[in-house]
């Protein structure tokens, strides 16, 4: 799978945009290495984060063959105790776009480990390669809520005892017009589905 320079673009913006947040932060930022509450849950991915994960499997399967292994023996078995449920196309991965769907989605796999998670090391298998919603969890991040306005959302974990302009003072930008822009000018290329989630995208 073959990454535009774009989204090398994008996951530079995006982790540098984290780092300072970090520093900012300061230890109101309380995410380390070994730290999963983000880890559980099934969450959409977009056709972005799916290339790159296969990209970081061809990767893994080159350079460290039973990690890649172990990944996909994960991704299987997360798929073999969840995939009845998925609300979508278990042929392609695709989560489907009905109301119906939509709904279903909100419950599935809410306490499922991402097969990316190592459960020994608590570490992510893919890190490099993770999606967006990784990349950008933790700090405070701008997005919309109830009622079409938008709110700061952090970790529930991180901030304790900060004051909400402190909160602010914290808060990631996070380039969304860029990476809607990558979809809408790689979507042909990309050949993967809209949304989907990590099992799928650690297989196919």
């Amino acid at each position: 799978m073959h990454l535009s320079a774009g989204d090398s673009e994008l996951v530079q913006i995006v982790d540098a945009a984290l780092a300072e947040a970090a520093r900012r932060a300061g230890p109101w930022l309380v995410c380390r290495p070994g730290c999963t509450q983000c880890c559980y849950g099934a969450f959409a991915i977009n056709a972005l984060d799916a290339a790159r994960l296969r990209a970081g499997m061809n990767v893994l399967r080159a350079s460290a063959p039973s990690t890649a292994q172990t990944l996909e023996e994960r991704a299987r078995s997360w798929l073999d105790e969840h995939g009845a449920a998925f609300p979508g196309n278990p042929d392609t991965g695709a989560i489907g776009d009905s109301d119906i769907d939509r709904a279903r989605f909100d419950d599935f796999a809410n306490h499922a480990p991402c097969p990316a998670l190592d459960p020994v090391t608590g570490r992510c298998d893919v890190y490099a390669w993770r999606p967006m919603t990784c990349r950008v969890f933790g700090p405070p991040v701008r997005s919309a809520a109830p009622g079409g306005e938008e709110a700061l959302g952090h970790c529930e974990l991180c901030f304790s005892g900060a004051t909400p302009a402190q909160v602010a003072a914290c808060e990631m930008p996070v380039p969304h017009d860029l990476e809607a822009r990558l979809l809408e000018e790689n979507v042909a290329e990309i050949g993967l589905p809209a949304e989907t989630v990590v099992a799928f995208a650690l297989l196919r």
